[in-house]
């Protein structure tokens, strides 16, 4: 079973990179998880981050994606 980012150790956790070392430490994946905030059943949110960044071909993808594309992925609609 997958664990929660709140069971990694605290300096692996990408909020806590972000605050301690600053945004250039982080790949877009780990970015992208702090901004999405969490994840789906199943899916910690850095996962479902890498999975939207191969899914949309990287963050230039994924910030043009129109509302209809966005709305059909799981995690990101509200569900």
């Amino acid at each position: 079973m997958m664990k929660s980012i709140k069971e990694w150790p605290k300096m692996e956790r990408p909020r806590e990179r972000l605050l301690s070392q600053g945004a250039g430490a982080l790949s877009d994946a780990e970015l992208l998880a702090v901004i999405l905030r969490n994840g789906v059943q199943g899916k910690d949110v850095t996962a479902l981050a890498r999975e939207l960044l191969a899914q949309f071909g990287g963050m230039r993808g994924l910030l043009s994606a129109d509302q209809g594309e966005l709305q059909k992925v799981k995690g990101l609609a509200g569900e």
